[in-house]
């Protein structure tokens, strides 16, 4: 089934750096690759995530950054395929079979 999903540029940046591929990810490393991001904004992007869904967290409550760094955080692999589409919306897979043409 095809969700739609709408996606804020900080999430963008956060699922980009997470990956799709479902790999889990360390905090500590995630928080180096996200580079300039205010906390905060880091911090409400990743709990919007996580409370969609898309993300998947071992830690119940991620609200500061030291939690951050002390989880393990992964692309919940449900959402993946709905969620690649969303970041690249000009690659879509056609979602209704191909006609063929009668000649």
């Amino acid at each position: 089934m095809h969700r739609e999903i709408n996606l804020s540029g900080g999430e963008i940046t956060l699922l980009k750096t997470l990956g799709l591929s479902g790999v889990p990810t360390y905090g500590k490393m995630l928080v180096e690759k996200i580079g300039e991001m205010e906390n905060a904004e880091f911090l409400d992007e990743l709990n919007g995530l996580i409370s969609l869904g898309y993300v998947l967290a071992d830690k119940i409550n991620v609200r500061t950054m030291e939690d951050v760094e002390r989880s393990v955080f992964r692309v919940n692999a449900s959402y993946a395929r709905d969620l690649k589409d969303a970041l690249h919306p000009g690659h879509r897979r056609e979602r209704e079979p191909r006609r063929r043409r009668r000649g």
